[in-house]
């Protein structure tokens, strides 16, 4: 793990309040006892760690396993403004940081990093037992209110409204996705009345729902929805460009769903399309059907002769063209398109669907928006806050999917920790 001075406040204990039960909040607290403070951490949700343990339910995906240059580019235009947090805290710090915890970890086929067991509640268990240990108090069931007159936290507990009074405070309260485990996004107003520099929460790694594909339809048809919503397309490649002329293409897989698209090939463009979509109000992409073949090889096959047989028959059994995605060519293609070779061989290849809004922010993987850097101090301190400090997702960043969210909101954890470590010490 990079190292660094320890800052440990000297005279009487400081006290600490974190606001937050998610990695952000945990890897907070962890780093304030360990210097000695008295943490009291507070969660509305009756555990903590529930986005945490909902994120294991496929595999606890930690980290990213690319170059580490590479790593630190993904989180685009606010890439700067997290290195220095993520360079205290790398992916390879956070392997050996879950080693400690008696959690072992492996790299897989895409250098995704995940526990060998793939499971989130080991490492969760472990964790506590270990906060606990060092003294961190936790009180479930508190809801953050804001502040009183006096400066002191409000909170409604099982028990009413109660008053905690701390020296410096940590504010790691995430995103606004997935309400139901704590992420709600209550916090925004709490922090505008004081004057917080806030962007919007907006969805990020989310789902999309397409612009009508025909009359008298509010998005796909009844039979491509009845018929194939929930069912994967792939292989298949994604392409959008940019206002620049600049053009993103990956591939990958996502599900076609009763709206629209949603799955991780879609994740991977989502702010570029969720910013179209603010900006124009619709967003096209383009899906090559044929990831494997050439715009040549796909033209030639399509304009055999096919004689008697169908064209679904003729696309089967030339390009292995069947089900979901012959669905989808009738679904976007005129029955002139479809009979034109030129015509449907471009759409083989670039097929066009267009998106008209992004699914609500609590159906969202995570969000982008939150408290600007540029209202923060280096150390993560709301400007005209002293002694408060933010962390994790509700700070305005995003990554794709593939471990960059959650490695990135224990590094932010960790640096409002030693932010507050450190103000303590000065004061």
């Amino acid at each position: 793990m990079s190292s660094s001075t320890s800052t440990r406040p000297t005279g009487p204990v400081p006290r600490v309040a974190v606001v937050g039960g998610g990695p952000a909040g945990l890897m907070a607290a962890e780093v304030l006892a360990a210097s000695g403070a008295s943490v009291d951490l507070f969660d509305a949700m009756p555990s903590v760690g529930r986005k945490f343990l909902l994120a294991g339910r496929g595999g606890l995906n930690l980290t990213h396993a690319e170059d580490f240059e590479r790593f630190g580019t993904r989180f685009a235009e606010r890439s700067a403004s997290l290195a220095p947090a993520l360079a205290a805290f790398t992916p390879q710090d956070l392997r050996d940081w879950a080693a400690g915890l008696g959690v072992e970890t492996f790299v897989g086929s895409s250098q995704r990093v995940f526990p060998t067991d793939m499971k989130a509640a080991p490492l969760l268990r472990a964790w506590l037992h270990r906060l606990r240990e060092a003294g961190v108090r936790f009180h479930a069931r508190h809801r953050w209110l804001g502040w009183d007159e006096t400066g002191a936290l409000r909170l409604q507990s099982p028990q009413g409204e109660i008053r905690h009074t701390a020296d410096a405070t940590i504010l790691a309260l995430g995103g606004a996705s997935w309400a139901r485990l704590g992420s709600d996004g209550t916090w925004v107003p709490l922090l505008a009345e004081r004057g917080a520099d806030l962007a919007p929460l907006q969805p990020s790694n989310c789902g999309f729902d397409v612009a009508p594909t025909g009359p008298d339809r509010e998005g796909w048809s009844a039979f491509l929805r009845d018929r194939f919503a929930g069912q994967p397309i792939k292989p298949v490649a994604m392409s959008f460009t940019n206002d620049e002329g600049d053009t993103q293409r990956q591939q990958g897989e996502f599900v076609l769903t009763d709206t629209g698209i949603e799955g991780s090939l879609v994740y991977a463009f989502s702010s570029r399309i969720r910013e179209r979509l603010n900006r124009a109000g619709t967003a096209t992409v383009h899906l090559d059907l044929l990831p494997s073949h050439t715009a040549e090889q796909v033209l030639a096959e399509v304009g055999r002769a096919r004689g008697p047989r169908s064209l679904s028959t003729h696309l089967k059994s030339r390009l292995g063209i069947q089900g979901l995605k012959m669905a989808l060519l009738h679904e976007c293609l005129s029955a002139e398109q479809l009979n034109h070779a030129p015509s449907l061989a471009a759409a083989l290849k670039a097929l066009p669907i267009t998106l008209r809004s992004a699914r609500p922010i609590d159906e969202a993987i995570s969000t982008a928006g939150g408290v600007r850097f540029e209202g923060l101090t280096p150390e993560l301190m709301l400007k005209g806050q002293p002694g408060v400090f933010c962390a994790g997702e509700m700070l305005d960043w995003e990554a794709p999917t593939g471990g960059y969210l959650l490695t990135a909101s224990m590094a932010t954890g960790r640096q409002a920790a030693r932010g507050a470590l450190a103000w303590l010490l000065r004061s």
